[in-house]
């Protein structure tokens, strides 16, 4: 297939110019944060939106178009047409405000390069098949502003299959709150586990009708330099939902009787006892963004290896001490240091003791964000990692 480019009016220039690329996955309440911009600082980013990436910036043999597919993710696309997948604001022309309320892509959709003047902006594209076009074997795209909403769900950030138990498994409270949450007091037939479809017995502050996470007891997660806590991770272990609401009064002798709250267990990811904390159900929101670099300088250390595993390889996940107080965000890329070890050199008259330099042998994707720790997928790595590794921006 030839792919013919079509000039642009003005007004195309311009709305495509505006055009994002997005990713939605539904997850737990998250808020962006906010930096006050200058018209300076907003005219500036515009134009660098405008401009795209100079054309060395793409990646070795990056296409001129591509056709989205189920199961792309934006994380694979970036790395085919750019060296560094994190420009992606840059090659779609998005300013700051773009980033973190882009459009959504769907598969079906055609990516289109556009180099003009040493630069190269990403667009989406259309077909503007005729009969003479047809009957010459040419295809005519060019860029436009999709205007239909197509049958399949819009590409992920990274594999959904990948991060999706940990938008909703694994959750950080910013203080010890489980320690005072509603707990299972008992279980039928005095049962040691529960699983779906059973009923607990719980004591608390419970909401009639309310549906309810079930956590084991927290794991406090501290800084590898400070050793302060930054927050509390709960295991998840599934959800129950309020059946009938418990209660505290005299009987008919005037003695304190406590009956406690009767719920179902609806889903189970493990097996449930008493002693488990419950917590509401959060507000299911859908989060947009893109992969890009934190505006400012950062640098932090890996806390730990979520599932309890000393190191950690590609696709998996981590727990990192910064978070959205350090200006933390969904999507940020961050990149993975390896300390140099510490060397003799013996090739001198005396032998002397040297650290080698550190070494960067990966990549972190930012996909979930608490106030002061963020969990991130392990996107690229040429070593195992362990909690203490360094990480900066790209």
């Amino acid at each position: 297939m030839t792919i013919e480019r079509q000039p642009l009016s003005s007004h195309a220039r311009l709305t495509a110019g505006l055009l994002g690329l997005s990713i939605c996955i539904a997850s737990g309440p998250g808020h962006a944060t906010n930096y006050p911009i200058t018209p300076e600082q907003r005219e500036t980013a515009q134009r660098v939106a405008d401009a795209g990436v100079p054309i060395s910036e793409l990646a070795p043999g990056a296409p001129d178009s591509h056709t989205v597919k189920p199961g792309d993710t934006l994380w694979d696309i970036s790395k085919l047409f750019l060296s560094s997948p994190w420009r992606w604001p840059e090659l779609w022309g998005m300013n700051r405000d773009q980033v973190s309320n882009p459009h959504l892509i769907y598969p079906g959709q055609v990516l289109l390069l556009v180099k003009s003047n040493g630069r190269a902006r990403l667009e989406l594209a259309r077909s503007m098949n005729s009969a003479s076009a047809q009957a010459a074997g040419t295809t005519k795209l060019s860029p436009r502003v999709r205007s239909s909403r197509l049958e399949d769900n819009p590409i992920t950030a990274i594999p959904q299959h990948l991060i999706e138990p940990f938008l909703t498994d694994a959750v950080v409270f910013d203080t010890d709150e489980l320690a005072l949450a509603p707990r299972i007091v008992a279980t039928p037939e005095g049962r040691v586990l529960l699983t779906r479809g059973d009923l607990a017995y719980a004591r608390g502050e419970l909401i009639q009708g309310g549906e309810y996470r079930v956590f084991r007891k927290t794991t406090p997660l501290r800084d590898p330099v400070s050793k302060e806590i930054l927050g509390y991770e709960a295991p998840y272990l599934g959800t129950a939902d309020m059946l009938r609401p418990g209660r505290e009064g005299p009987d008919a002798n005037g003695k304190v009787e406590i009956v406690p709250a009767t719920l179902s267990i609806r889903t189970a990811r493990q097996e449930m006892g008493e002693g488990d904390r419950l917590s509401l159900v959060p507000p299911r929101n859908f989060e947009r963004y893109v992969p890009h670099s934190p505006a400012q300088p950062v640098s932090g250390q890996v806390i730990s290896i979520y599932g309890e595993a000393l190191t950690a390889g590609q696709n998996q996940i981590v727990a990192i001490n910064r978070g959205k107080q350090d200006g933390m965000e969904r999507g940020h890329v961050l990149a993975l240091w390896q300390a140099g070890r510490i060397a003799r050199d013996k090739t001198g008259d005396k032998p002397q003791e040297i650290r080698l330099p550190d070494e960067r042998h990966g990549l972190l994707f930012v996909f979930q964000v608490y106030q002061r720790v963020s969990y991130a997928l392990i996107v690229s790595v040429k070593d195992p990692v362990a909690p203490g590794d360094r990480f900066t921006q790209p």
